[in-house]
């Protein structure tokens, strides 16, 4: 789930990457622009003010270290998270990578999960998105406190595990959205981790015994919502 329309600049010099990436950011709502070499990027970052950059190493014309070098010395930069999304995995790509002033380097090839939840971990360090984050939500005599971990009902504290934790903040999030399996998986457990939908629906199960019966509703053959 993107949050507030998080721009991201890809960049790669291969096509087929390009269109991977691109497909499956977009199709998390984040709006993506593309370029193919470290000088374009920095031509079209200026004109875009992304929040993440994706760069992979190996370019022609600037490759992408020299690339993320030119962006930490452009203060204009200097709030953009900037992750390596290559295809080296030797430490030493790695440390020149890290060295340049990347914040994360990740390697292909990558699943559409894993990489959504690295995007996603990846943006909650930039500013704005940690200056909008809700901390506390309520709906009606539901209070949830992310800080502290704590779900309130008519004042009454319960206790709930982690994950049951975050599959309710993200139905209250968003009262009357309907949250397929697939989006409840990828938001709770982020990985590659195989989670089948019996394990959600247990989950489900036990808030249901802790909230009753009234607060989540199962849309059939969809998934599940707050009411």
């Amino acid at each position: 789930m993107a949050v507030m329309e998080a721009r991201i600049l890809v960049v790669d010099d291969e096509p087929d990457i390009l269109e991977f990436v691109g497909y499956n950011l977009q199709k998390e709502g984040y709006l993506v622009e593309q370029a193919s070499n470290g000088y374009e990027a920095f031509e079209l970052a200026q004109q875009i003010n992304p929040h993440l950059i994706l760069l992979d190493i190996m370019m022609p014309q600037m490759d992408g270290v020299t690339a993320c070098h030119k962006f930490r010395n452009d203060r204009s930069f200097e709030d953009t998270i900037i992750a390596f999304l290559t295809a080296r995995h030797e430490e030493y790509s790695e440390i020149a990578g890290l060295t340049a002033g990347a914040d994360d380097y990740i390697h292909k090839p990558i699943s559409p999960r894993l990489l959504n939840s690295k995007v996603k971990t990846l943006l909650r360090r930039h500013k704005n998105f940690q200056k909008t984050e809700n901390k506390i939500i309520q709906v009606e005599n539901l209070i949830l406190d992310r800080e502290k971990y704590e779900v309130k009902l008519f004042d009454q504290l319960l206790e709930l595990a982690r994950k049951e934790f975050e599959i309710l903040w993200l139905l209250v999030e968003k009262p009357g959205k309907v949250f397929s399996r697939d989006e409840i998986y990828r938001y709770v457990w982020g990985s590659d981790v195989i989670v089948g939908n019996r394990t959600i629906d247990v989950h489900i199960s036990k808030l249901r015994n802790k909230l009753g019966d009234e607060f989540i509703k199962t849309i059939k053959g969809v998934g599940y919502k707050i009411e």
